[in-house]
């Protein structure tokens, strides 16, 4: 299925990022975390680039979009970054992802790695027209990613969502935000984007928070601000960190509510950091869910 159709039912979907293991692909963790993921019934699973973009990278990423699609019935989509990457490198990924038989990929432009020379790519709007540009990727839907509080490289948000709209006129056909733990901030970005013409169905991307260590990676990896709430909570539970990851589901809980309740976002893309037990306590508990 095209993710780009899930929204014409006139629910809230919510979908899933899992990353594939580190080092060689291990079916049997993979089959595991799937098994307990399936059964909370997601509208998708997107599928991350193994870290680093290490060689053969793509080759895990499309495996696991397979296992995925075949072998538990859930549509998929496969990550694809570009800033590190040669054409030759693209064009390698997107045959790795075709010939698995996914029809779904998520082009985003990715973190830039230290030592990487390539200069084929700046933007996820040139991967988009690119990939649209070969005619093997027709009947493809390719997504792209957001940021509700603007690209950590971007400074000025007006500048960011000008770039996103590249996105939309190079052929994105939905797309997924960066996570953010203020719901005002996302309102504000739908309000800016529409505005600008921006038309495309939006999942919010959220994550919940495990640790005060990956608080602060986020903050300085994705811009991602943080509400008095939040700060409060890590202080409260700063030596408990059992109260915290319960105190942080029920407030994950609290979020996707109110973005489901408001009708600004068109889905929820929810970072599961291989995680089910994660998963199966938000979608057991979230309202007006598919």
């Amino acid at each position: 299925m095209k993710i780009s159709e899930i929204y014409r039912k006139g629910a809230v979907p919510i979908s899933f990022e899992i990353f594939p293991p580190k080092g060689e692909l291990a079916e049997s963790d993979v089959r595991s975390v799937l098994t307990s993921l399936a059964d909370t019934k997601p509208a998708y699973i997107s599928v991350t680039c193994s870290a680093g973009g290490s060689s053969g990278s793509e080759n895990k990423t499309s495996e696991l979009c397979r296992i995925t699609e075949r072998e538990f019935g859930i549509a998929s989509a496969a990550h694809i970054t570009c800033v590190n990457s040669t054409r030759a490198e693209v064009d390698a990924a997107a045959e790795s992802i075709r010939s698995a038989g996914i029809t779904n990929m998520l082009a985003l432009r990715g973190d830039r790695r230290e030592g990487c020379a390539s200069t084929d790519f700046r933007f996820g709007a040139e991967l988009i027209e690119y990939l649209r540009s070969d005619p093997r990727n027709d009947g493809i839907c390719i997504g792209a990613g957001c940021y509700p509080e603007g690209h950590v490289e971007c400074l000025d948000l007006d500048e960011d969502i000008a770039h996103l709209r590249e996105k939309q006129d190079a052929g994105a056909e939905f797309l997924i935000s960066q996570l953010f733990f203020s719901n005002s901030s996302f309102y504000d970005f739908i309000e800016k984007a529409r505005a600008k013409g921006v038309t495309l169905p939006v999942d919010a991307g959220i994550m919940p928070i495990m640790g005060k260590s990956q608080v602060t990676r986020m903050i300085f990896l994705c811009g991602a601000s943080l509400p008095s709430d939040v700060v409060k909570m890590l202080y409260k539970y700063e030596s408990d960190p059992e109260s915290l990851i319960r105190a942080s589901l029920e407030r994950t809980v609290r979020q996707i509510d109110e973005l489901i309740a408001s009708g600004a976002a068109d889905g929820i893309h929810l970072y599961t950091m291989n995680k089910p037990s994660v998963a199966k306590y938000i979608m057991e508990n979230v309202n007006g869910r598919i």
